[in-house]
């Protein structure tokens, strides 16, 4: 079988896109190519009613960009936005290398890149993981990351990745709106992956390969996990708050056999299940012995990339709301006015002790939200850390 060529999404929904090449590139529109642009060389591309514009060269709907030597050409994109809508969102200019295409899309653009599978993974491994991790993890995340790739172009062979969503929105009976809602890959359609959280991180050759993480994929080349003949969708989090949650908590409704929530820790030092209120409140305000209940710095700094270093408290966390910003906060997002919010009540929780329905009660009306994605967007400017949270009410204006 030959390497898979990735469809990768730098920039998605943007009027511009400023780029900076290095060595050449053929430029190509619809299939032929009408120049050869020489580096080092910016272009701009841009919208202009239903084309993309490259200034001052050409429209069209889709233009592309093909490296002439793939080893020496590289693009660098300014103020690529990193970690989109969650709270460490901020742009940085990155670079990449292989194919570049600008797409029209509505009335904004996209900018996709075209990368060998192999090559990809080295620099997810690289985005995801800090140089100094020990090698078996490296080729662990190599395995687990190829697999999810894998799974997710499987999963979309003739199939709309729309219908990888799911949504039951704004259906009110007796004063109750209900929602419930995950997502996935409904806004992938003209590519594979996109190259931020959403996904995996994929920040090309911006952060220098670490030789630990090109060892790892060239070790692990080709190898994936299976169940049943099928590629595992072997999804990840970097911190799972002392448990991990089963599949359909968070995502559609199929459950996986090998996506389960057990302890993260060598015992069992809480009692379980957490679907249970006392017990999953007992779990979340305590701090069980768990791998990832760790505040050793240098550990933590071995195993990071830099860009997680600005979280300090992703084990347990406070987050504070009023009554006025929760209320604008789902009228925002989720476009419902409750009223003044009386009161949040779990109504479900996963095995790990995520709410997966959340019961939010307004004066006006009462919300039901879920699923765990959901409910952590709804509720933050970016998005909660977790699910997995106890709601304590402090003083209710005007005695509502």
């Amino acid at each position: 079988m030959d390497e898979p060529i990735l469809k990768v999404g730098l920039l998605l929904g943007q009027p511009t896109a400023k780029l900076e090449l290095t060595g050449e590139f053929d430029l190509e529109v619809e299939g032929r190519v009408v120049e050869r642009l020489v580096g080092p060389k910016t272009v701009v591309a841009r919208v202009s009613g239903d084309l993309v514009a490259l200034d001052g060269m050409t429209e069209a709907r889709s233009i592309r960009l093909t490296p002439v030597n793939a080893e020496r050409s590289s693009f660098l994109l300014r103020d690529m936005i990193v970690g989109v809508a969650f709270h460490w969102e901020h742009t940085e200019d990155l670079k990449f290398r292989g194919g570049v295409t600008f797409r029209h899309r509505g009335d904004s653009l996209d900018v996709i890149n075209e990368v060998p599978l192999e090559e990809y993974l080295i620099s997810v491994v690289s985005s995801e993981m800090s140089a100094g991790c020990p090698p078996a993890s490296m080729e662990a995340h190599a395995v687990i990351s190829r697999s999810w790739l894998l799974a997710q172009i499987q999963a979309e062979k003739g199939e709309d990745p729309a219908s990888q969503a799911g949504q039951v929105l704004g259906e009110e009976r007796d004063g109750i709106v209900e929602i419930r809602r995950w997502y996935d890959r409904e806004d992938h359609v003209d590519f594979d992956v996109c190259a931020d959280d959403h996904c995996q991180r994929y920040q090309g050759i911006t952060r220098a390969f670490s030789e630990v993480a090109v060892k790892a994929v060239k070790a692990t080349r080709g190898l994936v996990l299976l169940q049943g003949g099928e590629v595992c969708d072997a999804r990840f989090s970097k911190c799972c708050g002392g448990m991990t949650e089963v599949f359909e908590s968070a995502w559609g409704d199929e459950p996986f056999d090998y996506l389960q929530a057990f302890v993260d820790g060598e015992e069992e030092t809480f009692e379980v299940p957490l679907t249970d209120e006392a017990l999953a409140t007992r779990f979340i305000e305590g701090a069980p012995g768990a791998f990832c209940n760790t505040d050793d710095r240098e550990l933590l700094d071995r195993i990071l990339p830099d860009i997680d270093h600005g979280t300090q408290d992703f084990y347990r966390w406070e987050e504070e709301l009023g009554q006025e910003k929760l209320r604008s906060l789902l009228q925002e997002k989720g476009g419902i006015d409750p009223g003044p919010v009386l009161a949040m009540t779990s109504l479900e929780r996963g095995p790990s002790g995520r709410i997966t329905k959340l019961e939010i009660r307004g004066q006006d009306r009462t919300i039901h939200v879920g699923k765990e994605l959901e409910i952590r967007r709804l509720l933050s400017e970016s998005h909660l850390y977790s699910s997995a949270f106890v709601v304590h009410p402090l003083d209710l204006a005007d005695g509502v």
